[in-house]
């Protein structure tokens, strides 16, 4: 919300719900929207950060916080509105046939919690009594929780329950949900889910969080990101995207969902922007997101061709020029809504890579009940040629274009350039 608008606000946000409904969008993630602490209150990140309190003393008031130290989870951060302002945009989102998840912070809190003071014994302690930060990070504007305590638990799955019944809201993000006992989250679900019907996300891609095992709907496509970096930068080859497709399906149940993404918050603002990680790939990677298995993620900006790696702690506003991307994705996303050879979860389409004689081109369909979808895309920076490639008639999903080839005709792709043909 921040960093969307000039603004910063629910309402601001809210007034763009219907454009993004044109994108395709089905859910929304809300980064988490709580009060955040002043104390420890950060100023920049890294292993080197620095606090608020180190700055100038007239800089200080322009560093905002990270939104993950939570001052309390059941109400409103006043820098983006009243919880009036909140329920209107959950209200307009449920208009538009779109669902609200929040971000939720179970890991830690901001050091102002009100646990901190009235019960120590919520946190995990050092040998002298201190409440720590969360071990072998460099969160120290933040104090990890004791799951050991079963008040806490009590007291965590109860602020949930809030936002579910009294805002209305379709589920939650987990941060470092993977950090978080897995007993906890098999304790807390049954009583979420008992609320109503939920969407559950895990910042987590472990089988072992997912809806297999009857937790988490969807887990983060963190070995696609990746792979995908490695594969502009040449470090890894299509063949292991092939391994990749069959890891996930001999690893995950066929309910599991991974959320594939070529950037998030965290990449944005500490790896680098989609044009940095993926330079003049950017555009095929995203498409590599709608194709894949599992739901693709927009990240605030990626629409507007965000070049730009966002402050954590301050405001800095996304730019709001649509370019070419924002037609792209478009494009992608009604693809992925209204063609079933896309579908997802337990309609999970079967997919089938094909073999090419050039190892820089990738060819790979999709198809379920009856819709077939055909993607060939050139992984590398010279222009690259096969015979064989395709054969009959073809509409092309994103030109809207028919396309012909016979047996034997050549196919040439342009630097990373691709197809999405609709058999």
């Amino acid at each position: 919300i921040r960093q969307y608008s000039p603004e910063g606000t629910f309402d601001a946000f809210t007034k763009d719900i219907p454009q993004l409904k044109g994108l395709g969008v089905k859910v929304i993630w809300l980064m988490p929207v709580f009060p955040i602490s002043e104390t420890k209150r950060k100023a920049t990140g890294g292993a080197d950060s620095k606090f608020a309190s180190e700055m100038p003393e007239e800089e200080q008031s322009k560093y905002l916080g990270s939104y993950y130290a939570v001052t309390d989870y059941t109400k409103i951060n006043p820098e983006f509105g009243t919880i009036e302002d909140f329920r209107e945009l959950v209200k307009t989102a449920h208009e538009n046939g779109i669902y609200v998840i929040l971000d939720w912070v179970p890991n830690h809190t901001g050091w102002d919690h009100i646990w901190i003071k009235e019960h120590p014994e919520y946190y995990t302690q050092n040998e002298a009594g201190d409440i720590v930060h969360p071990a072998g990070t460099d969160w120290t504007d933040v104090a990890d929780l004791n799951y050991d305590n079963q008040d806490m638990r009590k007291e965590m799955i109860e602020d949930m329950m809030y936002w579910l019944t009294d805002e209305n809201i379709d589920g939650f993000r987990c941060d470092v949900a993977g950090d978080v006992p897995l007993d906890f989250w098999e304790q807390a679900m049954p009583q979420l889910r008992g609320v109503k019907s939920i969407f559950m996300l895990a910042e987590n891609d472990e089988p072992k969080l997912m809806k297999g095992a009857g937790l988490f709907d969807m887990g983060y496509g963190w070995k696609l990101h990746h792979l995908m970096k490695e594969i502009y930068k040449g470090e890894k080859s299509l063949k292991d995207y092939a391994g990749l497709l069959e890891y996930i399906k001999t690893n995950y149940e066929s309910d599991d969902i991974l959320m594939n993404f070529v950037a998030n918050h965290d990449e944005n603002s500490w790896s680098g922007t989609v044009s940095e990680l993926y330079g003049d790939a950017s555009h095929l990677m995203t498409a590599m997101v709608y194709m894949s298995p599992g739901m693709p993620l927009i990240y605030s900006g990626q629409e507007y061709d965000l070049d730009h790696r966002l402050k954590f702690f301050e405001k800095d506003s996304i730019p709001k020029t649509k370019g070419e991307t924002w037609d792209l994705l478009t494009k992608l996303g009604k693809l992925k809504n209204e063609n079933a050879a896309l579908n997802g979860g337990k309609q999970k389409a079967g997919y089938t890579i094909e073999e090419t004689s050039n190892d820089k081109i990738l060819k790979f369909s999709r198809e379920k009940n009856g819709a077939k979808l055909t993607f060939i895309g050139n992984f590398s920076n010279e222009v690259q040629s096969e015979k064989e490639l395709l054969s009959g008639i073809y509409l092309n999903a994103l030109t809207e274009k028919k396309e012909e080839y016979k047996e034997g005709d050549e196919v040439t792709l342009q630097p990373w350039d691709f197809k999405i043909l609709i058999d």
